[in-house]
């Protein structure tokens, strides 16, 4: 049976977004679990994507940069699905360097398999960086320096991962 995942990232509310897209929660509630990659920005932010996802036990998540310090978060996660291992990070540091870095974490933390979701740059990515697969949702608010509030839908079944990119859709 096949699980589908909503990977998002850098909501930014309220710092450069008024609230997360709602054709973005739709697909949230949509989803089977959530995956967020960092910078909910906000105690309410986080709240209103544990909510949408259905619970805690729902969302998979880890602190961004510019999240609160009171955040409880972890800065890598691992979640596996099915035969598929995905390890959550923000990527936090400077953008030269980024998708190496995230690789390696990726790498150290699930193995050379694993599938590495990240946030940060605000720029979708589906890429193998050093033979790992690295997915970057952008920002699901677009939300400076993004272009357009995006996301991924990754549907998970066995070992075998699809990924569908969604963009703002009043564009």
């Amino acid at each position: 049976m096949a699980v589908e995942l909503a990977l998002v990232s850098d909501t930014h509310v309220p710092s450069r977004a008024d609230a997360v897209p709602g054709w973005v929660e739709e697909r949230i509630r949509a989803a089977d679990h959530v995956v967020h990659a960092g910078d909910f920005d906000s105690a309410a932010a986080y709240e209103r994507v544990v909510e949408l996802a259905g619970g805690e036990e729902s969302l998979t998540a880890v602190v961004g940069n510019i999240d609160p310090r009171s955040f409880d978060l972890p800065v890598v996660e691992t979640l596996r699905v099915e035969g598929v291992t995905f390890v959550v990070t923000h990527g936090a540091g400077s953008r030269h360097g980024y998708e190496s870095r995230v690789a390696e974490t990726v790498r150290e933390e699930g193995g050379p398999e694993a599938i590495g979701v990240s946030g940060h740059t605000h720029e979708v990515l589906d890429a193998v960086v050093d033979g790992v697969r690295l997915l970057n949702p952008g920002t699901a608010t677009g939300a400076p320096p993004g272009a357009a509030a995006t996301m991924y839908v990754a549907t998970v079944e066995g070992e075998s991962v699809s990924v569908t990119l969604h963009r703002d859709e009043s564009e």
